[in-house]
């Protein structure tokens, strides 16, 4: 069975929600659509307080080379631009609207039927999906038409098409192949055109087998499309371990993909470009599971970008009287949210609800050098040490320890038999890092 070889874990799945068919979220009343939802720089603003606006119509521009355009997920009217509480729990920039039935913008295709024909060219489709604003759905939020647009020098031989899912708990990606499967082969397919291949691999993990069976068959009616079962470890999903399971290339330190002949897109994410492409529908909006032990209904709902996650956890049988932490995203890479008020963003894969006996951290204790973390890392790295010289400020060790290299999944963390809180300092250190080499160039 194919994996990555290096560290890895094997946490509890409990994908409570995998047989949880996609339900349609209401519709809110008020959305609260940030400007800056994507790796990059901010979009620019086109409209102001008192403007009427459209479903799907462009509201802020990405002007620069990384960035995404934004569009209104609601009809409606604009109340206010405000600085809103993200779910990373900044205060950002956002454009208010209240909104006023569903009037969608008239080139965008609603009808049901599935589009299988590609009439779009390689510039054509790199520029639609720059126009709808599409971006990575795996969490990172990466401008997906400047994936595609690969460096001179540089050649991609092989797409890969990320279905893993490995994080506990979420199964978002998981619905979308079990109900969208041709949809997703047809955004491969148009992914591989836009990127000038003539080859797509797609990794789902094991125990998605009616996933892996539901996309094999598909495939069948699909050239150069080959699905792949990868053993269940985690980070399977993350992208130099899915490329070094899928493809047996290792992309060098500090280096993108590209630079082994590799392209890597989520499933979420070929779905939203098999959308901006066939049917003209920028992503506003996009699946999230709402999931916990302590949850009533774990649910996995279709929602508009700017919905409130208060809203999610209701319509998902309500806030649990025990709940001790909610975490935006899956328990291994997410992140504590600091309120409820915070809307669905396009990175929004999953809501977390954790029983306050599990949400407690076990008491921090002296490291014992029993080399767990070190064992685990799938980077190959050192986690400990890089933990130490960054809770230190010695930024300069930390750089040269090889922090720009972690992958921030976790894996560390959860086998440290003395509860140190190393990712938390890793991630202090690389952003410190990251500062130091940005200010160097």
């Amino acid at each position: 069975m194919k994996t990555f070889k290096l560290g890895g874990v094997h946490p509890a799945e409990n994908k409570l929600s995998e047989n949880i068919p996609i339900e349609v979220l209401p519709i809110p009343q008020k959305a609260y659509i940030h400007i800056c939802q994507h790796l990059g720089a901010p979009a620019k603003i086109l409209v102001k307080k008192g403007d009427e606006v459209k479903t799907g119509q462009l509201i802020a521009k990405g002007e620069a080379f990384i960035s995404a355009n934004i569009h209104s997920s609601v009809s409606g009217k604009v109340s206010k631009i405000d600085n809103i509480i993200d779910p990373s729990g900044y205060k950002r920039q956002a454009v208010v609207i209240d909104v006023k039935g569903d009037e969608w913008e008239e080139n965008i295709d609603k009808s049901p039927e599935i589009k299988k024909d590609i009439t779009a060219t390689q510039k054509e489709i790199i520029e639609k999906l720059k126009e709808m604003g599409i971006v990575g759905l795996g969490g990172a939020t990466f401008p997906s038409h400047v994936k595609l647009m690969v460096p001179e020098g540089k050649k991609a031989d092989v797409l890969i098409i990320n279905g893993v899912e490995c994080e506990p708990y979420l199964t978002s990606d998981h619905r979308l192949m079990m109900e969208k499967g041709e949809e997703i082969l047809i955004g491969a397919t148009i992914l591989m055109k836009g990127l000038g291949v003539n080859k797509v691999l797609i990794g789902i993990e094991k125990n998605k087998p009616d996933a892996i069976r539901h996309l094999t068959k598909l495939a069948k009616n699909y050239e150069n499309i080959e699905v792949h079962a990868l053993k269940v470890k985690y980070p399977q999903g993350a992208e130099k371990q899915l490329i070094k399971a899928l493809v047996n290339r290792e992309v060098p330190s500090g280096k993108l993909p590209i630079e082994v002949g590799t392209v890597v897109n989520n499933a979420g994410t070929a779905f939203a470009v098999y959308e901006a492409v066939q049917k003209n529908k920028p992503l506003f909006e996009r699946v999230v599971t709402v999931t916990g032990k302590s949850v009533k209904n774990p649910s996995n709902f279709l929602v508009r970008i700017g919905t409130q996650l208060s809203d999610l956890i209701e319509k998902a049988g309500g806030f649990p009287e025990d709940t001790g932490k909610i975490i935006g995203g899956g328990p291994m890479m997410g992140k504590a949210l600091t309120s409820l008020e915070a809307p669905v963003i396009k990175g929004s894969s999953g809501i977390l609800l954790i029983p306050k006996d599990k949400a407690k951290r076990v008491k921090i204790q002296n490291c014992i050098r029993c080399g767990k973390c070190i064992t685990a890392c799938p980077m190959g790295l050192e986690p400990y040490l890089i933990a130490i010289v960054s809770e230190k400020e010695d930024f300069e060790s930390a750089e040269k320890e090889g922090v720009m290299d972690c992958i921030e999944c976790g894996s560390c963390q959860f086998t440290c038999p003395s509860g140190r809180p190393l990712l938390d300092y890793i991630r202090l250190g690389k952003n410190k890092v990251g500062q130091i080499i940005r200010n160097r160039k």
